[in-house]
């Protein structure tokens, strides 16, 4: 059983930086790739980010490339995501998951598990 909770999240104006937490605990954090993905109303899923278990490894949604960095403490079984120039398009429910795969590099929400619940994000204008 995995459980990851999700912090951080707010409201922003545009060109602001936030920087959301994801906690684990469970079965061993430190043995899989983590991510981020998002959803905003309307839309599906979207991958963010994500990062191999010794985090030597990272990829990137298109969308978030050179702005977002995601990192990883396995000491602390913590994962962030550090957001810069965001703008209103990023504003979407952020959600943190475990890699079914143990890798970074497999986008789909179908191939990632043990979801948060969620932190919201508001990006103004």
């Amino acid at each position: 059983q995995v459980q990851l909770v999700e912090s951080g999240g707010g409201l922003v104006q545009a060109g602001g930086s936030l920087r959301l937490s994801c906690v684990a605990s469970g079965r061993a954090f430190s043995g899989t790739a983590m991510g981020w993905f998002r959803q905003a109303p309307g839309k599906e899923r979207e991958f963010v980010a994500g990062i191999s278990q010794n985090a030597i490894s990272t990829n990137y949604g298109d969308s978030v490339k050179g702005r977002f960095t995601i990192s990883r403490d396995n000491a602390k079984n913590t994962v962030w995501l550090q957001m810069n120039s965001l703008n209103p398009e990023d504003t979407a429910v952020y959600y943190c998951a475990r890699s079914l795969y143990n890798t970074p590099w497999r986008t789909t929400p179908r191939e990632w598990g043990y979801w948060g619940q969620g932190t919201q994000v508001t990006v103004s204008s």
